[in-house]
């Protein structure tokens, strides 16, 4: 039977910080990754502030700037045919006062790339976490799958379920989960962007169509909310045509690609789920990032949350698994420490559902002026104070964690530019 001190189910952002920082400290990881590699599209793509930090800590600053990447700095929505700014990044505290639009799947061959450099690490692509091995009334490591029907067992120190938000850990191990209600999924899909279209982010309200879309360089990546439960529904009764045309009632200037998504295979849905485990843990056992706390996309605030959690439990967790002396009350520190954040974050996505989209997927906001704003809206946009804090907490979240010492890398110095006479 194959060993290892810890084994981390899943390659997403939570799974390959930690795998990182781990083996930065010495320690012996092994992360499982289902798939054969990380390319999905409409993966979550924000990365924040408090990541940006955390990637110049570790070193990788000058390697993730090569990364194709947009600069979210801004967020405007279009009133009466005028883009108004709705909110800003560039007043919150920090280095970096934007959010970096990067695909999902360069940053974690990035990461992958500086983890394989460590002797401790290995990742094993197409190989899935299928069920825990116990021992003793502990968890004691995972039965694994790979692509080609092959089937082993791992033994682990601690098995980390990063396995997303319908982790197959976590329902193997009976942590009970708390729902909340939401009133909307998603659509994602892409329409052409031209290069006179604003920049940045633009919520769409209209009576028939609520979406917010994202600046990628020559496309927008588009957020479309619809009622929850609905798109089957609406797939058979309306014609995929009618998404953009809806979209362009409000915002003018995709009026000239009204046709741009063609069939309904180009919209693929999410299905929005808020929940929490009320505990993240069991001996031997903890769970991060989705699996412990699936949130929805306002804000797009997952990912962020996801590392967050990732960097607490490298710093909490690495001395006892380098003494051999682990817990499970050290695995319940990193739920304290992080479980505030998560429930804060969660509430405020909470306030918006209830305040701001319920009312919108229902056809009850039309934004032709700003009085049709809705009142949340209204206000926040009213008052300075109020406009500051949700780009503060979407930016920054409610508790920022730094990579630990044994984590941290210097910079590369830039290369001199030498002068020919």
């Amino acid at each position: 039977m194959e060993s290892t001190t810890c084994l981390i189910a899943g390659g997403g952002p939570a799974g390959m910080i930690l795998g990182l920082l781990l083996a930065r400290a010495g320690i012996d990881v092994t992360v499982l990754e289902k798939h054969g590699d990380f390319l999905r599209d409409f993966r979550g793509d924000t990365v924040h502030p408090t990541t940006l930090e955390l990637l110049d800590e570790l070193g990788l600053r000058e390697e993730f700037t090569k990364l194709p990447q947009r600069r979210l700095n801004s967020v405007a929505v279009p009133i009466g045919g005028h883009m108004r700014t709705l909110a800003t990044f560039e007043h919150i505290p920090g280095r970096f006062k934007y959010i970096a639009m990067v695909p999902q799947w360069d940053l974690l061959d990035l990461l992958a790339q500086a983890a394989d450099t460590e002797p401790t690490f290995r990742l094993r692509m197409s190989t899935e976490a299928i069920d825990l091995l116990r021992e003793g009334g502990r968890i004691a490591g995972v039965r694994y799958r790979t692509e080609a029907g092959a089937t082993g067992e791992i033994r682990a120190d601690l098995t980390v379920a990063c396995d997303g938000r319908t982790s197959t850990l976590r329902n193997a191990a009976g942590l009970r989960v708390r729902d909340r209600p939401t009133p909307f999924d998603v659509w994602w899909t892409r329409i052409p962007r031209n290069g006179t279209d604003p920049a940045g982010a633009v919520p769409v309200l209209t009576a028939d169509r609520v979406a917010i879309m994202l600046d990628r360089g020559d496309y927008w990546q588009c957020a479309i909310l619809i009622a929850k439960g609905s798109d089957s529904t609406v797939r058979h009764r309306e014609p995929v045509t009618d998404i953009v045309r809806q979209m362009a009632a409000a915002v003018p200037w995709l009026a000239d690609r009204v046709d741009a998504v063609r069939s309904w295979d180009e919209v693929k849905l999410l299905e929005v789920k808020l929940d929490r485990l009320e505990r993240w843990h069991r001996e031997g056992l903890l769970c991060l990032g989705d699996a412990a706390h699936a949130m929805s996309p306002v804000g797009g605030v997952g990912i962020n949350l996801a590392v967050q959690d990732a960097v607490a439990a490298a710093r909490i967790l690495a001395p006892k698994l380098i003494s051999g002396h682990l817990e499970e009350s050290d695995l319940a520190r990193v739920q304290r420490r992080r479980g505030m954040a998560t429930t804060v974050v969660q509430g405020m996505q909470r306030v918006a559902h209830a305040r701001v989209i319920a009312p919108a997927v229902s056809g009850k906001v039309n934004v032709s002026n700003f009085d049709d704003m809705p009142l949340a809206l209204r206000v926040f946009r009213r008052i300075p104070v109020l406009r500051s804090l949700p780009p503060y907490l979407v930016a920054r979240g409610v508790r920022a964690e730094h990579a630990p010492e044994f984590a941290r890398r210097p910079v590369p110095p830039a290369p001199k530019v030498t002068k020919s006479r």
